[in-house]
């Protein structure tokens, strides 16, 4: 059964990375109707195109087919600190705007969407340190060949160490309450949580490198956060790469769409 929503919205694919669970990612995007997508920022892992193996290249053909306006469907990226350098590619290879935040209104609620490393005082304070850690973490993923349980452990202890989520909560709180906005959303922190303040809500989309993989929905029914607990039936970690300039060749020039035919099963 095909679920609906108005919004979906999922972070920190962290695509090039030995742990990025993109096949999940477009299998759940394949399952669901939706008027909206935000991609709510480290949608890649880092600037190295040649990391990214071939699901994460069809996620991207997928997210650019349903960018196309004969789909109806509303492609939001914003940018998060690991997709810095990336808006005039993407905008480009995608086909989709990337903003430093994003607002919109929905039953009369206005919602803000920004990824959350701006509250990341250690992030922004200590950027050479943070990007050891990052540059340790890719090297660890290659040699954690035992189901990256040893990543994925790291990953976490890094997530309290580094990200600290109730200042980054804290810190969108504000920012909300500056905007005017009743409900905000990050994700940068890799864990998924809500909380609420003098009447503003804070939601947390989680990440899609853990065994919890997790995204968010609005509709009438509200704000949830779900997990997606199917794991990937191709998800090898010791998987060869595919030539990145062969998969980006599946990719038409930006100047033009794609056939109708290509857009089959694109859920509209």
């Amino acid at each position: 059964m095909t679920a609906y929503c108005d919004t979906i919205i999922l972070s920190d694919l962290h695509l090039g990375s030995e742990v990025s669970r993109a096949g999940d990612a477009l299998r759940l995007l394949k399952q669901t109707c939706f008027e909206r997508l935000i991609l709510l920022g480290d949608i890649f892992c880092d600037l190295n195109f040649g990391r990214l193996k071939r699901d994460h290249w069809k996620l991207l053909s997928y997210i650019r087919k349903l960018s196309n306006p004969k789909r109806g469907v509303e492609v939001v990226w914003v940018e998060g600190n690991h997709d810095r350098g990336l808006s005039l590619v993407m905008s480009h290879l995608v086909g989709i705007k990337v903003y430093q935040q994003y607002e919109w209104e929905y039953g009369g609620v206005r919602h803000l969407a920004i990824h959350g490393h701006q509250f990341d005082r250690f992030l922004t304070d200590n950027a050479l340190l943070s990007g050891l850690a990052s540059a340790a973490f890719l090297l660890l993923q290659k040699l954690d060949f035992s189901q990256r349980r040893l990543s994925k452990l790291v990953d976490r202890l890094d997530t309290r160490w580094r990200r600290h989520s109730a200042k980054v909560s804290a810190g969108a709180l504000a920012h909300a309450r500056a905007h005017h906005v009743q409900r905000v959303f990050c994700g940068h922190t890799h864990l998924a949580m809500q909380g609420a303040e003098d009447g503003i809500e804070y939601f947390n989309t989680g990440c899609w490198i853990q065994n919890a993989a997790t995204y968010i929905t609005v509709d009438e029914q509200g704000v949830q956060i779900h997990e997606y607990d199917q794991r990937s039936d191709d998800y090898y970690p010791g998987e060869e790469r595919d030539d990145p300039a062969a998969e980006a060749a599946d990719f038409p020039d930006g100047a033009g769409l794609l056939d109708d035919a290509e857009y089959e099963g694109v859920c509209s």
